[in-house]
């Protein structure tokens, strides 16, 4: 008989209440190490997934560990001091265990004292820091090399915040940079550097005495390369035409270590212009590379060799024969990248084998990968377009196969490149592209391709082969895709004269359409077809009138109550420029302006202007800014939640505080991987972002109509950096991509409740059905008072108090709260909560419900419940 055995994570399903219950262990008169040290790994192991402690919790969990002080065993002090250095609450507490890490730091076990002294930079403040430097400075030169290490390290972080102790042992980390011990030098020279990084010519004297010394750790002459790099980089900006340290990076190439090996020749190929004599040796040692027995160097060749190969592609031309060996490489990582730096250097000869090579393993790779392949041969057809034919075979192939919505965008944007490129093959992949809309799934690429159908399609020889293909979209697709079908076929009717009767056929058929946006367009197109609204040529005309523009015209039209028709021509095709606030007056960050609150309505009009928003329909709630940053930061971004019928719209509001600096290309990229019912539809970055002044970029995410989707979001600044000239007062042309991490987005049950007070709650109360009430009691745990409970169930709700219910009597000992709001829908809800609080200040609650549908009713138990 067989048995199956099956292996669990040790930390599935724990929960916070569960691992605080176990930490009472720590308590104990006769301590057990190692359950100690398994449930210091779980409460590590929560905090790292973004839980968090009240103070009244933190407070618990660092005087019991404190206890745990008395225990000999070794792992079980490393865990200690872990968690003393993550659960830390205030400088209150941090003196009980000061004068323990103290002594430890001056013990006879490395081990104890490394970690002491990580902890005591890590908990301590700048007073303390003062009264212990001088031990931190002897152990910078420390014989122990985990000591000086432990130093060194602090010290980096200490940096951000007590930079002018760390400054003051110089000395000591430049004696420290000729230590012996390769992890010890690897981080003085990090340290050395994070001191000068401020100042270009001292990180320039800095490279200078480096390279000309004797760096004996690996990792410490990674850096070293990397910052030789950095000031080749700069040197090559300022216009000076010279290149320093080349011939160091070329040493570097011979040495002994392929880490430094590899780490030189990929800051060859990323210099600045550089050129096919100075690319050569490093072209060299990546080709050796190539057939070396460990995949991780292959891989990492390779995908060099695949950058460079975008720029200089003769230059990499010499290691085909090599990289047609990696085909067939057991890694299909490394046969994908192979795969694609041949498509980039290959010569026309062999485009069908290299086609056929890649079609073998297409379906192995990940999408990721499939995405690198479809753009290598879109630009394969562009440097070679007499072989059109069979790479848009190949692309219309793989467009039929399965796929995420990124891989099937990249192929179709690939096919658009070469049909606007390519004259021959624009009549091939329309046809491609007719077939692929038949069964896609992606309402955004259906929308893309019948608008170019729209545009291309009357200009072909034979215009009507495709009408059946569009008129399939109004049958079977959602309402957004038969509306852009409504307007390609209407294109047709106006630039094929001779199709026009049938197009009629078609388009009145769309009269009787369940979507009133279809319906509005196939009335406007038959109108225009038959001679009204302008014409058949109106169709065609490209919409050039700025939204708020015409607005303002059609208010003014019905205000005056004129009999003439509306005329488009009167609208005025300029954009109204906001007013510029003078930030000349004033200097510094005193001088920024701050991002200020908007009303809901100024939401509303703002959010009504941006035409891809249009299809999103009305705002139903916008939550309070939310700073994603600390105030004191470069980059002040605070985030605005705006809820609609099947969709969340995140509004950043973005400031820059740094005088010298011009942001472009200002986005956020948001990780849904904790909040899977939510899929990203759209981007919107902002342009520029100056000093001072405040601006928006947006991402829309889609979620079920019918559901109430909620969860964490990561969310990361990405932006292009330019410099602003001090001469001129004008940005840099050239700039560099960076980011910036943001704190996560919480979307939750109180985002999608709106508060609407009623003024009588009692008859609206009567007025539900009393069918859909649902009744239970919960348990509220310890509250300072009935007010604290009162306010912490409303801040979850988000509902609107009744009748003045929300403030609480003095010294009450129960209470009632109204509760009134409209659920995402204007469903509205109502709910009555009793609470009741005992002597030790246990709070308990009775909450009724109701609704006029009793999933509302029971949704609100369900946030109560979560």
């Amino acid at each position: 008989m067989r048995i199956e055995m099956k292996t669990y994570s040790p930390f599935y399903a724990i929960e916070k209440g569960a691992v605080l219950q176990e930490a009472r262990c720590f308590n104990d008169p006769h301590i057990d190490p190692r359950r100690c040290q398994q449930v210091i790994t779980k409460l590590l192991y929560l905090l790292t997934q973004g839980e968090t402690l009240t103070k009244k919790e933190a407070s618990e969990v660092f005087f019991s560990v404190t206890k745990l002080y008395q225990s000999k065993d070794a792992n079980l002090r490393r865990m200690v001091y872990l968690v003393i250095k993550d659960v830390c609450p205030g400088a209150d507490e941090v003196i009980i265990i000061t004068s323990s890490l103290m002594k430890d730091m001056n013990s006879k076990t490395d081990l104890y004292r490394s970690n002491a002294i990580r902890v005591l930079c890590s908990i301590t403040d700048s007073q303390l820091l003062g009264q212990i430097e001088r031990y931190l400075k002897q152990a910078i030169v420390d014989k122990a090399a985990v000591v000086a290490s432990a130093v060194l390290v602090s010290a980096l972080h200490l940096l951000g915040h007590n930079s002018e102790i760390v400054k003051r042992w110089t000395n000591e980390i430049q004696e420290a940079v000729q230590s012996k011990h390769s992890m010890v030098q690897f981080h003085a020279v990090a340290l050395l550097h994070a001191l000068r990084a401020n100042d270009r010519l001292a990180v320039s004297k800095l490279v200078t005495s480096l390279t000309k010394s004797n760096v004996r750790s690996s990792l410490a002459q990674c850096l070293l390369v990397r910052y030789v790099a950095q000031v080749i980089a700069e040197s090559t900006a300022s216009g000076s035409g010279q290149r320093p340290f080349y011939d160091f990076l070329e040493s570097c190439l011979r040495h002994k270590a392929e880490l430094v090996i590899f780490e030189a020749a990929r800051a060859i190929v990323a210099m600045p212009e550089v050129t096919n004599r100075e690319l050569a040796p490093a072209i060299t040692v990546l080709q050796l590379f190539l057939t070396s027995s460990k995949p991780v160097l292959r891989f990492a060749s390779v995908r060099t060799l695949n950058k460079v190969a975008m720029t200089h592609p003769g230059a990499v031309a010499a290691t085909n024969l090599d990289l047609e060996a990696l085909i067939s490489d057991s890694n299909r990582t490394i046969a994908t990248l192979a795969i694609t730096t041949l498509l980039k250097t290959g010569n026309e000869g062999s485009v069908e084998r290299l086609l056929k090579q890649i079609g073998s393993f297409m379906s192995d790779i990940a999408d990721d990968f499939k995405i690198v392949v479809v753009e290598a041969i879109r630009s394969l057809c562009l440097k070679f377009p007499q072989k059109y034919r069979a790479l848009m075979n190949f692309l219309s192939n793989v467009l039929r196969e399965d796929g995420g919505f990124e891989y099937k965008k990249a192929i179709v944007d690939s096919i658009l490149i070469l049909i606007k490129d390519i004259p021959d093959a624009k009549e091939p992949g329309l046809g491609h592209l007719c077939e692929f809309i038949e069964d896609c799934e992606f309402t955004y690429l259906s929308t893309q391709i019948l608008h170019l159908l729209g545009v291309e399609g009357p200009k072909t020889k034979d215009p009507a082969k495709y009408i059946r293909f569009i008129y399939n979209r109004i049958i079977l697709e959602n309402a957004t895709v038969r509306a852009a079908a409504v307007s390609s076929l209407a294109k047709f009717g106006a630039l094929v004269e001779d199709l026009r009767p049938r197009i009629r056929v078609l388009l009145s058929r769309a009269l009787h359409d369940n979507d009133d946006e279809v319906r509005d367009r196939a009335t406007l197109y038959l109108a225009e077809l038959d001679g009204n609204a302008g014409g058949p040529q109106a169709i065609d005309v490209q919409w050039n009138i700025p939204p708020k523009n015409l607005e303002k015209s059609l208010r003014a039209y019905l205000e005056n109550g004129t009999d003439k028709p509306f005329d488009l021509a009167s609208v005025p095709k300029a954009v109204p420029q906001a007013p510029q606030k003078d930030q000349k007056k004033k200097s510094g960050p005193a001088a920024v302006s701050k991002p200020e609150p908007v009303m809901a309505s100024q939401y509303v009009d703002a959010l009504r202007d941006i035409p891809e928003l249009a299809h999103v329909g009305p705002l139903f709630k916008s939550a309070e800014p939310l700073l994603l940053t600390e105030e004191e930061t470069e980059y002040n971004i605070a985030v605005v939640v705006h809820i609609f019928a099947a969709h969340v719209l995140l509004q950043f509001n973005c400031t820059n505080t740094v005088q010298e600096q011009v942001l472009e290309n200002v986005s956020v990229a948001v990780d849904l991987s904790e909040a899977e019912e939510f899929e990203q539809e759209l981007s919107l970055p902002l342009a520029r972002m100056e000093y001072g002044s405040v601006g928006q970029t947006y991402v829309l995410l889609q979620r079920p109509p019918d559901s109430l989707s909620m969860g964490k979001l990561g969310a990361n600044l990405q932006f292009t950096v330019k410099e602003i000239d001090p001469s001129s007062g004008e940005a840099e042309e050239d700039g560099y991509e960076d980011e910036y991490q943001l704190e996560d987005i919480d979307i939750g049950a109180a985002n999608y409740i709106k508060a609407v007070p009623v003024s009588n709650f009692r008859k609206a109360w009567e007025d539900t059905d009393p069918a859909s009430e649902i009744s239970d009691d919960y348990g509220l745990g310890v509250r300072d008072s009935l007010q604290d409970a009162v306010e912490a169930v409303m801040s979850i709700l988000g509902m609107a108090p009744c009748d003045g219910s929300d403030a609480v009597p003095p010294n009450a000992r129960s209470h009632t709260l109204l509760l009134a709001g409209h659920f995402v829908g204007d469903v509205p809800a109502l709910a009555r909560i009793s609470f009741g609080i005992d002597i030790g200040r246990n709070v308990a609650m009775k909450l009724v419900s109701r609704s006029d549908q009793h999933e509302i009713s029971d949704f609100l138990h369900q946030i109560i419940q979560s």
